[in-house]
């Protein structure tokens, strides 16, 4: 599995998390990795995007999440702060096709190679 997501678990509402979302068999650094999530009973959506020149971020975690990529780990790392029990949801890293423009990044289908996903649970 060329991607793994790791870091989630149960945290109170204000709470953070750092996930992660580490790359095997590729360099990360040439490519773009998306984070986006899952919620139950609802479509997976984009949360960030992050290439060797631009960061992209959904409306609802704008502000709250940082994305950022570690070359040296071959990792990319998404921290949330400031969690809402909204951000409750499975979330997965992608690595895209292409390299993404803002009205591409929030499209699953611009993406290939999944991690496993990671369980966010915000919750008191």
């Amino acid at each position: 599995v060329p991607l793994q997501a790791s870091g989630g678990r149960l945290v109170q509402p204000g709470g953070s998390l750092r996930l992660s979302c580490a790359a095997y068999g590729f360099a990360l650094d040439n490519y773009g990795i998306g984070w986006f999530r899952q919620a139950p009973g609802k479509e997976r959506e984009g949360v960030s995007y992050i290439n060797i020149s631009r960061k992209f971020y959904a409306v609802s975690v704008k502000d709250r999440f940082t994305i950022s990529r570690d070359n040296a780990k071959n990792t990319v790392y998404l921290q949330m702060n400031s969690l809402k029990p909204e951000d409750t949801a499975v979330y997965y890293c992608a690595r895209a096709t292409s390299r993404l423009i803002f009205s591409e990044w929030r499209t699953p289908s611009n993406y290939h190679y999944w991690g496993q996903g990671t369980q966010v649970t915000v919750s008191s």
